[in-house]
């Protein structure tokens, strides 16, 4: 959830109504990081869910950290993982994390010493399963092999599809989940944002290119079938792209970032959404990836994608 920073400066209240909204909607799993404005987004999710903790399934990502040169930097190594986790459970005022996902894989680290770490957690009582994000299968496969895996987090939505040409069909013959973040896009697909001058300094989308003059124009016009069927539906655009993902599988969870309650208990209704075939179809053309303008990261981030 983004609560604490990343899109524009957090508002507490709002971030807290908004995780009573997503409770009362149904919404059971909560995502979060340990890195998530340095632990801010813990704490703040703690205070939302006192006294509700058996309510939901609770997902920690961690592996990131501050580099004291500056910025941040990949910290798969046990040592950390082990003692990571004791502050999460501290901050989130929990005995237990429902799943703890390596964020994106060190590749100073081998990923069975990371997921050997982590299974020592699980066998303390600290975590109950295990996830990672943004790897490939061979990757998948050597994780898999140390201790089992209930999920995988990556990106999917209408406009990013890399997983349907190998990830996905290893993690259902895997029986493992996918996690699919950023089913928006990162707000592209809710179409609020017109221009790289629409967002706050703070922003982390003044970083992405796909959110750069010249590239938003031209994914925004990509948008327009999507904009006809949603007129033609009565559903708002950030409904119909997630209804989409959902409707790609029942092993697949869109992760809805979100701080303000009007756009949790919207969102929440693309769960009773059935599209028609014909729609379906048209949606799925809508984004061609030769025709989406700029990668999803940028190129010192997108190197240590799917390693």
């Amino acid at each position: 959830m983004g609560m604490s920073g990343g899109y524009g400066v957090p508002d507490e209240r709002l971030c807290l109504e908004t995780v009573d909204r997503a409770l009362a909607a149904g919404i059971t799993l909560i995502d979060t990081a340990d890195f998530y404005g340095g632990g801010d987004g813990e704490k703040l999710l703690g205070r939302a869910v006192a006294g509700r903790r058996d309510q939901l399934t609770l997902l920690v990502k961690t592996g990131i950290r501050p580099d004291p040169a500056g910025g941040m930097m990949l910290d798969g190594r046990p040592e950390h993982l082990r003692q990571a986790v004791d502050g999460s459970l501290q901050r989130l005022g929990t005995d237990h994390l429902d799943i703890y996902c390596l964020a994106w894989r060190d590749p100073a680290v081998p990923i069975e010493e990371s997921v050997g770490a982590m299974s020592e957690l699980v066998k303390a009582g600290k975590v109950r399963h295990l996830a990672l994000s943004e790897v490939s299968v061979r990757t998948l496969r050597a994780a898999m092999a140390v201790h089992p895996l209930v999920a995988v987090t990556t990106e999917y939505s209408l406009v990013q599809r890399h997983v349907e040409a190998e990830i996905l069909t290893e993690l259902r013959a895997s029986g493992c989940g996918l996690l699919a973040y950023a089913p928006l896009s990162r707000g592209l697909l809710t179409g609020t944002v017109a221009r790289l001058a629409d967002l706050d300094e703070g922003d982390w989308r003044n970083n992405f290119p796909r959110f750069a003059d010249g590239n938003i124009e031209r994914n925004l016009a990509l948008l327009e079938p999507v904009r006809e069927v949603a007129g033609r539906t009565g559903l708002t655009l950030s409904q119909l792209a997630l209804a989409w993902v959902l409707h790609r599988g029942p092993d697949i969870v869109p992760l809805v970032g979100a701080k303000h309650p009007d756009n949790i208990a919207e969102d929440a209704e693309a769960a009773s959404v059935t599209l028609s075939p014909d729609d379906l179809a048209i949606l799925d053309r809508c984004f061609p990836p030769a025709e989406v303008a700029g990668h999803r990261y940028a190129p010192v981030v997108a190197g240590l994608i799917d390693a």
